[in-house]
């Protein structure tokens, strides 16, 4: 019985010792947007009316911005039909920028519920939105886009107005409150590049 023992605490000994270790490592961003010296962020683009685009602007800023160090980021503002290559260019112009960042949401559908969330304010109309979140990130000596993500989400935002499946306004008091869930869907899609990941590898032996 004792030889037994001694056995087993000898094989599970050398099983341990032979047992891969493993150790997270750091990976750093793939695209680093220090290069890029100053970069204007136009503010997003919707297509539909309130506060959606501005939201989705100041989250993909802070997150895209987070592991990159010192990164130079300024949000201007462009009317919806001045967003071509040369308006782009002027406005990247006006402001020292080397390269902009624009995005777009587009809401592809939206099942309104009748029902209200806990989270949400008592009384606003709650509904399921199918958006579509795309950025680009252009430089303004050639107008090409060298960098461009797209991403897809679908959430239950609340404090909206809905005429129909294709028209929605998303004007809450609180918008972070009401739509925080579906931004932040998006843009953490989208700013994957731009963000340090971990993975996990055998310990050298």
């Amino acid at each position: 019985m004792k030889r037994l023992t001694v056995l087993t605490v000898l094989f599970v000994l050398a099983t341990a010792g032979c047992a891969a270790r493993y150790q997270n490592v750091r990976v750093p961003p793939r695209i680093d947007l220090s290069q890029h010296e100053i970069i204007a962020v136009v503010e997003f683009d919707s297509t539909n009316e309130g506060q959606l685009g501005p939201l989705a602007t100041r989250r993909f800023t802070d997150l895209a911005r987070r592991d990159q160090g010192l990164v130079r980021m300024m949000n201007v503002e462009a009317n919806s039909d001045q967003r071509d290559t040369i308006a782009i260019k002027r406005l990247a112009q006006k402001h020292g920028a080397q390269t902009v960042l624009v995005g777009k949401i587009d809401v592809s559908d939206v099942r309104p519920n009748l029902s209200v969330s806990r989270t949400l304010k008592a009384g606003s109309l709650t509904a399921n939105v199918d958006a579509i979140l795309t950025v680009d990130l252009i430089e303004t000596k050639t107008g090409a886009s060298i960098w461009s993500a797209s991403a897809r989400a679908t959430k239950t935002v609340g404090q909206i107005n809905v005429f129909d499946r294709k028209n929605i306004t998303f004007d809450a008091e609180d918008p972070e409150q009401a739509y925080g869930v579906l931004v932040d869907a998006l843009v953490a899609q989208v700013t994957r590049d731009f963000r340090t990941t971990w993975i996990r590898q055998p310990v050298p032996r």
